[in-house]
């Protein structure tokens, strides 16, 4: 109760030093008040920490919020476009959205975990987000992944370049698409196609909608989890979705 009181009497008496008071603070009640605020900090700093949790909760809480309501004003975007390749269960029941460059480490740290739960767990659905933001190797990469998917080779693609280690360049991506069996000559005459184009271009303004800068980033429910998820956390959260919570 003290504690309170000492707070209300503060703000109290710094209203009266807002513009429009009908009576400012003298200097010396002033200097009184920043003595008696800066004592109760002193002797009570649990203010200050409890201050900052509580701000900091409600910063979460409209973050969320804002996601929460970005995420549905793009759902047809983010979880049933047709130009985005399908991976895992096409019919699952519940879609894990992924926004990856090909030459992003994290992305290749994590994809092991990612292909392992979707091994244990079949009713999960994955959406590949091309999302080339390390340079023009990505770029290329991303549109060798589309064009091959024309071939049929977009999942098997995926799978080789997220394993391969080391630098990325044109000539590796291409070598990898040999390796899968992608007849080049047809892929060639398919890379540059306006609607690669347009789907990576809607890609990036997708992820800006979201506030994703990085890779890898995803996307469950109402939720947006950037960087590499853990595993447990994510297994957790596609479980609850599932419940329907």
């Amino acid at each position: 109760m003290r504690l309170a009181a000492l707070a209300f009497a503060a703000l109290a008496s710094w209203a009266t030093a807002l513009p429009g008071a009908a009576d400012p603070l003298r200097p010396e009640q002033k200097d009184a008040v920043e003595q008696l605020i800066r004592n109760t900090i002193a002797e009570h700093p649990e203010i200050v920490i409890d201050a900052l949790k509580a701000a900091q909760a409600k910063s979460d809480a409209e973050t969320a919020a804002n996601v929460s309501k970005a995420i549905a004003a793009r759902h047809d975007q983010l979880f049933a476009d047709p130009a985005s390749p399908v991976g895992g269960n096409p019919k699952g029941d519940v879609t894990i959205v992924e926004f990856f460059d090909y030459r992003c480490p994290y992305c290749k740290e994590f994809e092991p975990s990612l292909e392992a739960l979707l091994e244990k767990d079949r009713g999960i659905r994955i959406v590949y987000k091309e999302f080339p933001i390390l340079g023009p190797a990505s770029v290329y990469a991303a549109h060798v992944a589309l064009a091959a998917r024309a071939q049929g080779k977009y999942d098997e693609f995926h799978r080789a370049m997220m394993a391969v280690r080391g630098t990325i360049d044109e000539d590796v991506v291409r070598r990898t698409a040999i390796a899968c069996g992608i007849d080049m000559k047809t892929l060639d005459g398919m890379i540059d196609a306006a609607e690669i184009d347009r789907i990576i271009k809607a890609n990036f303004a997708l992820a800006e909608s979201l506030d994703i800068d990085g890779t890898p980033a995803f996307v469950v429910g109402d939720h947006v989890l950037p960087g590499v998820p853990d595993t447990g956390a994510l297994q957790k959260l596609v479980a609850e979705i599932r419940k329907g919570g």
